[in-house]
């Protein structure tokens, strides 16, 4: 029998303090690692240390986990690094200290032990004491799966089962493919300290309680055998098992340890066999543990010292060790005696002894070993494999005997640069007097930030090009408003952002937008009196209608999403990024799609119930026949459908078709459409469960058929990957209840036979799913024909990509071309040739604009008599309607700021903020810049932060249960705006492309008065805040107190008229000059107490008051406003307003309202404004 002796202590080290100034910690587990020559540790507050070879030196250092989340638990090795968990987080680190990954979950909470699947190191099953346990794929450092267990575990060690230690003292045998529990030991009475499994045994070590509710350690150490599942004879050992460990060469023997350092070596099949040693400690030991190799043994205690034992001229950690690495150790420099007079030749330059490889002449220099070529993908995806190898069809893309250059290929990729931001390209623009150098003017750190950082360590599949590349929007201290988003596209067709929650919907809902059949529908839909919170159809209109107007610049789906996340279905249908994070968005786009047809269906028909448009347009009509097997009973039932899944041949009828040909796309619709199946079910007839074959018969298809692609199969992506495989036009024919479907030759010759009606189909676009790389999340693109949904019909097909607000043009061939490794279709779209170019704008011509002429209110405002809604007979808005306009927001949430090591700040992603008032005010007439709209926001989303002192708004203000206010959902005041917009009234205010981007609308620049634009000089690089110009050129003292969204408007108004003063007297630029001047005089600071002064604008305002060219300013206040003409006496209401600081009197012209409120620019002003709370409110520009 073979014994084992435990060899004499060989050295001791203390363990490092976890800062420069702290006091030693203890150990808080020890670890060999299993394949290098390293001793791993962990202390309390997450740090992560190892120590190399016998002497146990220290070799690397590192912070694993945050020091909230307290010790490092437990440690696992494998051939590409170091695996360490804490209460919260699972890391992962090379053995050099750089991180590899780190998981964080909110279901994370209180995490133990890991272990090892039957996957090898490729696959961790993380628990704690709590009820879910992770499992983790290792290569990936994603979450695969949440487990949910009835018993939290402390301990986990692997052998034939997961042997997995609960806090109540059992062991639980796991499964390690199923993680099911395999038997239940009870090993201890209160807890388990210590265990370890080898082979086929299991030892643990644990407490029971004793007298006065106290716990100590038992005197035997417990022996279960894992492999009749039974247990054995307990080891005894009076002075308290604390830890324990089994050799890992001799089967039989462990080692058995006391907390004050007795040692016992002892045969598990003859437990009365001992062996006894005695570690000299001052304190008790804290940990134990073996060697992979069973020669070293190290021990660690409370007096925060590592202690190693094991013979000193063979002692080895690891059985078959790896190289270290080490780092490079710096050549000393030469000293140099340097005085006053030392010569500056005594320097020398390099020397070499050898002439340079670069000197060589080139005749000599010779390009050798070019990479092979690669294999072409078409070529793999149709490849048949046999015993000696695999062949497959020539593609031909080749001539013969031509080779690919693979020096050039190789060369060919250059990465996308990202662009700088708007503000520093002002900057340079203005210093330079120059356009001409946008690629010399990009930071390296911009290219590397945009593209080039996701490629680290070859994350990045080489093939895929870099348009379908994940594109991140990076924020300056601006905000998102200082990205160049125009970089990423320079066509007609705007992109979408994706800095908002589930904006992986993106590509889908620019497919929709391009069916010209439901972008019809869908804007027809919002001219109606629709007022449905929860209507996408509505929200739908309004978006296609601001994609199709922004004409190539970029936006955002945000009250569409908004409205989307706030259905109780999508949630339940894990269709909410947050709640469903690793769910493969393949799947996720292909439920969406179906539930938002099914959604819109609804949503149309809450208006229209009785019409059948939308189902004509969408819907498959069908039956489904359900016949019972044994007794041929047969039921039929209505089986319609908005979308058809597709549904691939099974992989024996694929290996039938290999000698022959692939099935066409054309043949796998028709038997997706038409399938039958039979599964077991309840036959009223027999009154049991029988088999039931079902079959579907087509009674008419829609005139947009829309298609789940379902690629979740090798069979699939192999059919996906032929060469034209998907084509760019269908024909269907239905007849007698059956589907048929042809494509290609086939369609021509029934289109030239003209015997069955073909109803013809083009496609639309594709929405794709594209995996960049191994260590890269998978996102979606859309690919569409734009040429369908032109005014005109178009010669040829013009493919986009849609890359979020990544837009650019493509062959037809890239756009139907399918990778199987990296580009994988999920939706598609036909729509019937007739629908082509029927772009309907009669929608414009049939607005109910009822909502401008009623009150609607969720709340009973108290003082309604500062506005007056419009008269429909008289003030009927039209084209080229003035109203003045300003909104006050909200923040729904704070700014993300990561703090990086050198103490610079970047914004991850910025506040998001709400609307929550905005006024409209009349911009001409006798009751010119009287408010027509003055809405409060229902806001559904918790208010972070009201910045009163910026927006005005308190706590009550938007609750219709509390507010004096009109508040009104966020649909009726997003309504009343995009009416005025479709109406072609102009908006005039102060700062205006900052709220209609937060109010989600785009506004052509023809329709925009906006005075920071009318009174800015662009080679000064400031604008004027509205403070400013209301004091320096309407004499006013506005935005004091606090902000009214009235106030700003008017203001905004009356500068407007100032300015048509100015510019008809001929003297605008030198009032311009002067502002400017004066501005620099004050440092743009508003003096309380003073009134501007100066010569051009007292020349201006004496010209004016003596009869110049130009018009007086409309006066705001008179003495009869409402009863002129109307034959009432009744005064117009007007919102409380401060007497204006004035030389003249308030009704002379060049006077306005002040106000008793204060607008969003920054009342300090200033050349360099702090970007405040949050960017916009301390932007100069308002």
């Amino acid at each position: 029998m073979l014994t084992y002796v435990i060899p004499r202590q060989v050295a001791r080290t203390a363990f490092p303090p976890p800062g420069i100034h702290a006091l030693p910690t203890p150990v808080s587990l020890l670890a060999f690692d299993t394949f290098q020559e390293l001793l791993w540790t962990g202390n309390e507050y997450g740090r992560v240390t190892s120590f190399y070879g016998p002497k146990i030196q220290k070799y690397t250092s590192f912070r694993g986990h945050l020091s909230a989340e307290g010790p490092v638990r437990q440690l696992l090795f494998n051939e590409k690094g170091v695996i360490s968990i804490a209460s919260r987080s699972v890391h992962m680190a090379v053995r050099r200290g750089l991180p590899v990954w780190n998981i964080t979950h909110a279901n994370m909470r209180d995490l133990r032990c890991m272990s090892y699947t039957s996957k090898g190191n490729s696959e961790i099953l993380v628990a704690g004491l709590q009820n879910t346990m992770f499992l983790i794929d290792v290569d990936k450092g994603q979450v695969i799966r949440e487990i949910p267990t009835e018993d939290g575990y402390t301990i986990m060690k692997r052998s034939h089962y997961i042997c997995a230690a609960t806090g109540t003292g059992s062991v639980n045998m796991l499964d390690p493919s199923t993680f099911a529990v395999v038997k239940t030991w009870k090993a201890h009475s209160a807890a388990i300290n210590d265990m370890d499994a080898q082979n086929n045994f299991l030892v643990t070590c644990g407490f029971s309680p004793r007298q006065q509710q106290a716990f100590m350690l038992d005197p035997l150490a417990n022996v279960f055998d894992l492999r009749n599942l039974t247990p054995l004879p307990p080891i005894p050992f009076h002075a308290g098992a604390a830890y324990v460990r089994l050799h890992p060469r001799m089967v039989t023997t462990g080692i058995v340890v006391s907390q004050t350092g007795q040692m016992q070596v002892v045969d598990l099949m003859n437990p009365n066999t001992v062996n006894l040693r005695q570690a000299v400690v001052s304190s008790y030991l804290t940990g134990v543990e073996l060697a992979p190799s069973g020669e070293a043994l190290a021990l660690s205690d409370a007096d925060c010292s590592i202690h190693l034992w094991g013979a000193p001229n063979k002692l080895q950690f690891a059985e078959l060790s790896n190289p270290i690495e080490f780092a490079d150790t710096p050549s000393p420099l030469p000293g140099i005696g340097w005085m006053a007079d030392t010569p500056l030749s005594s320097i020398g330059l390099p020397y070499y002894r050898e002439q340079l490889l670069s000197a060589w002449p080139s005749h000599l220099v010779f390009e050798v070993g070019a990479p092979p070529a690669k294999t072409d993908q078409d070529v793999l995806a149709s490849m048949t494999l046999t015993e000696f190898g695999g062949y497959a069809p020539n593609p031909g893309k080749k001539r013969r005997n031509q080779i690919e250059n693979t020096r050039a290929s190789d060369n060919a990729d250059v990465p996308l640069m990202a662009p700088k931001f708007l503000s520093e390209k002002a900057r340079e623009s203005v210093n330079r007097q120059s356009k001409d150098d946008d690629h010399d003017g990009r930071r390296a750190s911009d290219v590397v930030e945009a593209l080039g950082a996701i490629a680290l360590s070859g994350g990045i599949k080489a093939e895929v090009p870099i348009m379908y590349r994940n594109v991140e929007i990076k924020y300056s201290r601006f905000g998102v408003d200082d990205f160049d988003f125009e970089f990423y596209n320079k066509t007609a067709y705007s992109g979408l952002e994706t800095h908002i929650a589930n904006s992986y919907s993106n590509p889908l809902l620019q497919l929709y937008k391009f069916i010209p059949l439901l972008r019809n529908l869908a804007l027809h839909h919002a001219a109606t009196s629709c007022l449905s919170e929860t209507c996408l159809l509505c929200e739908m209109g309004f978006l296609f209608n601001m994609l199709e107007s922004a004409g190539g610049q970029n936006c955002q789906a945000t009250n569409f999403l908004k409205t989307f996340s706030s259905l109780p279905q999508a949630g339940a249908m894990r269709l909410l990024e947050e709640e469903s994070p690793n769910d493969p968005l393949e799947n996720m786009i292909q439920v969406m799609n179906r539930f938002l047809l099914e959604r819109i269906s609804s949503d149309f028909r809450q208006i229209l119930p009785h019409s059948s448009d939308l189902d004509r347009t969408l819907a498959t009509a069908a039956t489904a026949s359900i016949r019972c097997v044994k007794c041929l009973s047969e039921t039929i039932r209505p089986d319609g459908t908005y979308v058809n899944e597709m549904v691939y041949p099974p992989k024996h009828g694929m290996k039938s078709q290999a000698r022959g040909v692939k099935p066409s796309f054309s043949q796998v619709l028709k038997t997706s459409v038409e399938r039958e199946s039979q599964t077991r079910g309840w036959c009223d007839k027999c009154r049991r469960y029988q088999s039931l074959a079902t079959r579907k018969t087509v009674q008419n298809v829609p005139d947009v058929f829309i298609i789940n692609a379902a690629v979740n199969s090798v069979e699939a992506k192999q059919l996906w990957a032929t060469p034209g495989w998907l084509p760019e036009e269908i024909g269907i024919i239905i007849e007698g209840g059956q589907f048929f479907c042809y494509e290609g030759e086939d369609l021509k010759l029934h289109l030239q036979r003209g015997i069955h009606y073909v109803k013809v189909y083009d496609l639309v676009g594709v929405v794709a799913d594209i995996t960049s790389g191994e260590n890269q999340t998978s996102h979606l693109v859309s690919l569409v024909n734009v040429a369908l949904s032109a005014h005109e019909e178009q010669a040829t097909s013009e493919w986009h990509l849609f890359n979020d607000f990544l837009v650019k043009k493509v062959p037809k061939e890239e756009a139907l071309r399918f990778v199987p490794s990296w580009k994988v279709p999920s939706v598609l779209a036909f729509q019937v040739k007739a629908g082509s170019n029927a772009v309907d704008d009669s929608w414009k011509n049939e607005l109910d604009t009822s909502i401008l002429y009623r009150e609607f209110s969720y709340s009973r405002p108290q003082d309604t008599s500062h506005y007056r809604l419009l008269s429909r007979e008289t003030e009927a808005p039209c084209e080229g309607t003035h109203v003045a306009i300003d909104a006050e927001f909200v923040a729904l949430q704070q700014e993300e700021i990561e703090v990086k090591a050198d103490g610079s700040r970047e914004t991850i992603r910025p506040s998001r903020l709400g609307l929550a008032r905005v006024s409209v005010l009349r911009g001409s007439g006798h009751d010119e810049s009287l408010p027509f709209i003055d809405d409060y926001i229902l806001t559904t989303e918790p208010v972070v932060d009201y910045l009163t002192a910026f927006s005005g708004i308190q706590s009550g203000d938007l609750d219709p249960a509390r507010s004096r206010h009109t508040v009104v959902p966020l649909k009726a005041a997003y309504k009343k705006l995009w009416l005025l917009l479709n109406l072609g009234c102009v908006f005039v205010g102060h700062g205006l492309p900052k709220d209609f981007r937060t109010i989600n609308m785009h506004v052509p620049k023809r329709q925009v008065v906006d005075t920071v634009d009318l009174f800015f000089i662009r080679a000064r690089q400031r604008k004027l805040s509205l403070r400013f110009l209301a004091w320096f050129l309407l004499r006013e003292q506005i935005q004091t107190d606090t902000h009214d969204s009235i106030e700003d408007a008017r203001t905004a108004l009356a500068l407007y008229r100032k300015y048509q003063e100015f510019r008809d007297a001929g003297v605008f630029e030198s009032i311009l000059v002067d502002i400017y001047a004066k501005g620099r005089e004050v440092n743009y600071k508003v003096p309380v107490t003073s009134v501007p002064t100066s010569s051009a604008t007292q020349a201006a305002a004496t010209s004016l008051a003596l009869g110049g060219e130009g018009r007086d300013t409309p006066p705001v206040l008179r003495d009869n406003p409402m009863g002129a003409g109307t034959g009432t006496d009744t005064p117009r209401p007007s919102t409380p307003l401060r007497r204006p600081v004035s030389l003249q009197d308030p009704g002379s012209a060049g006077s306005g309202p002040g106000g008793n409120t204060s607008g969003r620019g920054s009342p300090q002003g200033g050349p360099g404004w702090p970007p405040g709370k949050g960017t916009y409110f301390g932007s100069p520009l308002r």
